[in-house]
């Protein structure tokens, strides 16, 4: 897993006029839990930009006024119109407990169906995992080297190892979908009948996991 330091500082006010200052002069409020204490300290914006602003998944090594923490950043707050960042919440990392985190999914191979005119969609981008901090993965490898024109592949169908993928079994990850130009003739009825109780099935079941 990539590794990012953050160096931030103690911050010895709390108050909504103390964030407010913070922010003027380009730092980000930030908090650490998960440990016996919470850690309330600042570190600067520009510092984020691997952490936040990239799909790669990162672990954080926190270097707080010389206190190391290991960590990821668990949630973060942006302003509704500008989009600044406001606020990252950090959860600390602990050898033999389990985390969670968005793993991004990285296709394999090349689909039959997109040889054939059709398009590879990718419905889910990134998967929940649970895992030890040791076992988390960089990225998921979703193999669509068969993949024929409508078919998809779903969450049940991946082989995962120290790991566990916490979406829905029957989630669809990728599928491939058929151009207008070929519908009706490359597929039999029967085909496309399957093909939409597939994805009304997958859609219903996305969003009750959801």
């Amino acid at each position: 897993m990539r590794k990012v330091e953050i160096i931030g500082f103690k911050r010895a006010n709390l108050g909504k006029t103390e964030s407010k200052r913070l922010r003027n002069e380009g730092q980000v409020p930030c908090v650490l839990y998960g440990g016996d204490d919470q850690v309330h300290f600042y570190a600067p914006a520009i510092q984020f930009r691997e952490v936040l602003y990239t799909p790669e998944p990162c672990f954080v090594t926190l270097n707080i006024e010389g206190d190391i923490y290991e960590a990821i950043a668990q949630d973060s707050q942006y302003h509704p119109v500008s989009d600044t960042l406001l606020h990252v919440d950090f959860l600390q990392l602990f050898k033999g407990k389990f985390i969670k985190m968005e793993i991004p999914v990285k296709m394999e191979g090349t689909a039959p169906g997109v040889i054939n005119g059709g398009t590879l969609v990718i419905k889910r981008p990134k998967l929940m995992v649970k895992a030890l901090p040791k076992d988390m993965p960089d990225s998921i490898t979703v193999d669509v080297s068969k993949l024929k024109l409508g078919k998809s592949t779903k969450v049940g169908a991946l082989v995962t190892e120290g790991f566990e993928i916490q979406n829905s079994p029957l989630v669809t990850i990728a599928s491939v979908a058929i151009p207008r130009a070929l519908r009706g003739s490359g597929l039999t009825d029967e085909e496309e009948e399957e093909e939409g109780g597939e994805e009304g099935a997958a859609e219903a079941t996305t969003e009750s996991a959801e």
